[in-house]
């Protein structure tokens, strides 16, 4: 083993995606060194100014983007787009593979010590940067995300099934932990961000309704709310123990598509939670067949256990008088 290797020899992973899969691994790990050493590196929470997409950028975003970007530079990736770029950069010419990736998820939280990740897929490049990313998410050949916490994750798909490795301090190395990961169809849990509430379409609000009505109401169910404001730490959760994630459109200006972008965020995880039996939506339709108008589209998500997200979209198939908020009588969504 060289210091080179992020995986073992052995690792389920296809030689031809090998190098870039290692290149991202690599940067993985010296940032989860980075992070662990917190304010010991500078002040990483530091803002910077903004991104592509206009979001306030922080020290880490860019020190992140620019390993990434660094490391990949020696592989098979012809393109690279990051949500901290304004365009994808071409990289090798003679590459067959393009990289997106979400360099830093959840960097409002570096100073508060909550987990943030790094998000990313591998697709099959072609002549231009937009010809190659702006297409449905079903075409990305590997996806996954990275999880800075107590430990350092790595949820890793192709597309059959969800890999679960583990950073193993010791060999400096992702061990694969669960090959064939499932995600729990019995969870009471489910994410969002109850402020926005009265911003929220009314399928979405009776959708929550339902939920926090608890057993006496239609769903009869007690539900637990959950919300970390980092993507990456969300889908966790409900990969390890189920649950619901929603980050709807709503009436705000700048929000009437959500927030997470289709290319860096949405898709990647998709694949992942539709590799783990699960679903992910924007509501309705599916992520994975969406196409994305541009770089930076973003688009409302919803993704988890697949019964849940089922009933998300039955809720937008009511009749308008059915969700109106606090309707009682909704006897089809029973948990």
């Amino acid at each position: 083993m060289t210091d080179t290797q992020a995986f073992p020899a052995g690792a389920p992973i296809p030689a031809a995606l090998r190098p870039a899969l290692e290149a991202i691994g690599r940067v993985a790990r010296d940032l989860a060194h980075r992070i662990a050493r917190g304010p010991l590196e500078g002040q990483m929470h530091a803002p910077v100014g903004d991104n592509a997409d206009g979001d306030a950028q922080k020290a880490l975003d860019v020190i992140a983007d620019e390993a990434f970007a660094e490391a990949i530079r020696g592989t098979d990736v012809r393109w690279y787009a990051s949500e901290e770029r304004t365009e994808p950069v071409l990289l090798n010419p003679e590459g067959t593979l393009a990289l997106a990736i979400d360099p830093l998820d959840g960097s409002s939280n570096i100073e508060t010590n909550v987990s943030i990740g790094t998000i990313f897929s591998l697709r099959a490049a072609r002549e231009t940067g937009a010809e190659t990313f702006l297409r449905p998410g079903h075409e990305q050949l590997a996806a996954g995300y990275v999880i800075y916490g107590p430990q350092v994750m790595l949820m890793l798909s192709f597309g059959a099934t969800l890999q679960h490795h583990i950073l193993d301090p010791e060999t400096n190395t992702f061990i694969l932990l669960d090959p064939a990961v499932t995600i729990d169809g019995g969870s009471t849990e489910f994410a969002i961000n109850a402020s926005n509430y009265r911003h929220w379409s009314k399928p979405i609000r009776a959708y929550i309704d339902d939920c926090l009505a608890g057993a006496e109401g239609p769903r009869a169910c007690n539900f637990n709310m959950r919300w970390i404001a980092s993507l990456v730490a969300e889908t966790h959760r409900i990969l390890m123990r189920g649950g619901l994630f929603l980050y709807p459109s709503d009436a705000r200006p700048g929000y009437e598509a959500g927030r997470l972008r289709m290319v860096y965020e949405c898709a990647p995880i998709a694949l992942l939670i539709e590799a783990a039996q699960g679903r992910a939506t924007d509501g309705t339709t599916r992520i994975l067949d969406l196409i994305p108008q541009s770089l930076h589209a973003r688009t409302p998500f919803v993704f988890g256990s697949a019964g849940k997200v089922d009933h998300v979209t039955a809720y937008h198939d009511l009749p308008d008088q059915e969700v109106s908020a606090l309707f009682g009588n909704r006897g089809l969504f029973r948990a």
